[in-house]
């Protein structure tokens, strides 16, 4: 199962869900405005990151940003990875 109570404290709980599905780039500064004033704003990034979700605004992060960032934890992972079985 997998822990949403936290849905519920974000801005985006009562906002039509195409906020957050833009199809511009007007639209994506109005997700990312809102986004930025939310309380859950950093558990909503990691949720989106942990359950792969590669559409819509999550976080204040576009899907772009989502799939660097992935990339950047991979990358950190093996070098840990590699670190530690040198040590």
């Amino acid at each position: 199962m997998i822990d949403s109570e936290w849905m519920a404290r974000g801005k985006c709980h009562d906002l039509p869900r195409e906020t957050f599905y833009p199809d511009s780039s007007v639209g994506v500064a109005r997700a990312r405005r809102i986004c930025a004033r939310c309380p859950v704003r950093e558990t909503c990034l990691e949720y989106a990151l942990d359950n792969h979700i590669a559409d819509g605004i999550w976080g204040g992060t576009s899907e772009r940003q989502r799939s660097r960032l992935q990339q950047e934890r991979r990358e950190h992972s093996v070098g840990r990875t590699a670190r530690s079985r040198a040590s």
